[in-house]
């Protein structure tokens, strides 16, 4: 029986296939891997959640034929459980974006959006050899007919207002969101001070998402959990959750947060 408010640990593709049930989740909140993963560049003195590291995780190292068929394969999962009018919404990078879009239109997903997503503390182009690199990007593609948008929710919600304190039309902050990397409190961090998790997503960023194409007790499963990000904001929004971790730190990094387990 598939369970929910609860973490699984394991591949995504497996647990989908085998505890998902078909065409029971309203919305899906997926932040895969980008393969990006590569030389090691240090920026001691940069303390956005500790020292800089570029990404270098086993996780997020593939060659490029495998990273293709991977992204085909879970997004395909992805399909199976989303209901027919279900939202499938992906973070990615320039390096990783058409790659996503080509196999989730394949697959026969609609692209309705894609939000950018704006870091405002982003790392500099130390090399000097490229623009920087201070966006990422979150595609929304939906199953069928009839998709959730909650417009006039999200309308309040938008931080900005006129200059009388009314709500704004969605022009702004909902299309190009200005947001700073997590750092803080709200960063989760390991025994040595620096980030956890390297691509740890801000809170306000998902609520976006769940406030956007969900209502209150809907069902949504994030398949790349990490340390739980989905689950933390999706309880505080009423919705009911499913999460799935690979890494077993961040299974029990998530269980803990979540369920404030020791």
């Amino acid at each position: 029986m598939m369970k929910k408010n609860h973490i699984y640990l394991g591949d995504c593709v497996e647990i989908m296939e085998r505890e998902i049930d078909k065409d029971s989740i309203n919305l899906i909140y997926a932040d895969p891997p980008y393969n990006l993963s590569g030389k090691v560049l240090n920026l001691i003195n940069n303390k956005t959640g500790g020292a800089f590291y570029k990404m270098n995780e086993d996780w997020d190292t593939w060659n490029y034929d495998e990273y293709v068929k991977f992204t085909e394969r879970w997004i395909k999962k992805c399909w199976n459980n989303l209901k027919p009018n279900g939202s499938l919404y992906i973070s990615c990078t320039h390096h990783n974006l058409a790659e996503i879009v080509v196999e989730a239109k394949k697959i026969g997903f609609k692209l309705n959006n894609i939000i950018t997503w704006y870091k405002t503390n982003a790392m500099p182009s130390i090399t000097k050899r490229t623009f920087t690199h201070s966006t990422e990007f979150v595609c929304w593609f939906v199953k069928g007919k009839g998709w959730k948008y909650n417009y006039f929710q999200l309308k309040e919600w938008n931080p900005q207002k006129t200059q009388e304190g009314e709500s704004k039309q969605l022009r702004d902050f909902i299309h190009f969101i200005e947001l700073p990397i997590v750092q803080g409190r709200e960063r989760v961090k390991g025994l040595n001070g620096r980030a956890l998790h390297p691509t740890q997503k801000p809170e306000k960023l998902i609520e976006l998402i769940i406030m956007a194409s969900s209502d209150k007790n809907d069902l949504i499963l994030d398949p790349f959990f990490g340390t739980g990000t989905t689950g933390i904001v999706a309880s505080r929004l009423g919705r009911k959750w499913i999460g799935i971790e690979s890494n077993k730190k961040y299974f029990d990094v998530a269980n803990k947060r979540i369920f404030r387990k020791n």
